[in-house]
Formats: structure tokens, C-alpha cells, sequence
């Protein structure tokens, strides 16, 4: 394990106003800057302290947040040395931004197909019923024939 100096983080403007808590704005950050390399395996990342400092909030927030990022496997402490960047955090990172892609994108099916769409816009354009109902199975996978089993599952 390098005895690197902490990387300086550079995040999003981490602000009160967001409609997330700081807490998840930190998160979200570090889990961006993990999967898109910046942040390789076992780089040092500064301490509550330092980030609190840094970020303008307190201790108890990226506190928070790096026991959200641990618990997931992105990063990982060691006692008196820091906390780091996990191996595989990169791929980790990706695989949870995934997993809400999935749960955000059946809720959006089932909100459409509750409210009666059968057809999804994009801009000027409609697509087609069957092309929604191949969205839905590559999103929910092969065994949903359509929007009303997707419907179904949901209910």
C-alpha cells in the first residue's frame, strides 16, 4: 500500500441548496471519479477532516459519506495509514450506477405504463409499441414479453 500523499478530489460544487444531501453529492462524486479512472485502486484519499475542510461541510457528513462508499466497496480504510481507493472500486462503482439505472428505469416503465402510455417520445418522435416493448425487455430482460407483463410484474 503506496505512502502517498491524499489526492486533492476535485467534485461537482457540493452545495446545500441540491436537492440531494450533501452527504449523497459527496458519494456521487467520488463513485464518478472512481469510474472514470481518475481515482485509481488504492490511491489515498484525504481524510474526514481534510474533505470536510475542502468541501465546506462538516466532519459528520463525509463521515457519512465514506462509510456509504466503504460499505459499498469502492474505497477501504486502514487504521492510522487512510482511506483508499478499493481495488476493483472502478468496476464496483460502475456496477452500482447500473443497478440504479435499472431500478430507475423500471420505475419510469411502470409510472408510463400506468399512466396509460403505450408508446414513448423522444423529442418530435414517437416510437413504436413494439419498439417500447423491446425496450422494456432489455431493460427488464428476454423472459418479459411486453408492457402489459412488465404492468403485471410491477402490480
Amino acid at each position: 500500500m503506496p505512502q502517498e500523499k491524499p489526492t486533492k478530489l476535485t467534485l461537482p460544487h457540493i452545495s446545500p441548496a441540491a436537492s440531494k444531501p450533501l452527504y449523497e453529492q459527496i458519494v456521487e462524486g467520488i463513485k464518478r471519479e472512481v469510474s472514470a479512472g481518475h481515482l485509481p485502486a488504492h490511491t489515498p484519499l484525504p481524510s474526514f477532516r481534510e474533505l470536510a475542510e475542502d468541501l465546506l461541510v462538516s466532519l459528520i457528513t463525509t463521515k457519512r459519506a465514506y462509510d456509504e462508499l466503504e460499505r459499498a466497496g469502492i474505497i477501504y480504510r486502514r487504521q492510522g495509514l487512510g482511506t483508499f481507493v478499493a481495488e476493483g472500486g472502478a468496476e464496483r462503482s460502475r456496477e452500482v450506477k447500473r443497478d440504479q439505472v435499472d431500478m430507475l428505469l423500471q420505475q419510469a416503465i411502470q409510472e408510463g405504463l400506468e399512466a396509460g402510455m403505450n408508446a414513448l417520445r423522444r423529442g418530435a418522435s414517437v416510437v413504436s409499441r413494439r419498439d417500447f416493448d423491446a425496450a422494456i425487455r432489455k431493460v427488464l430482460g428476454d423472459e418479459v414479453q411486453g408492457s402489459e407483463e412488465a404492468l403485471r410484474m410491477f402490480s
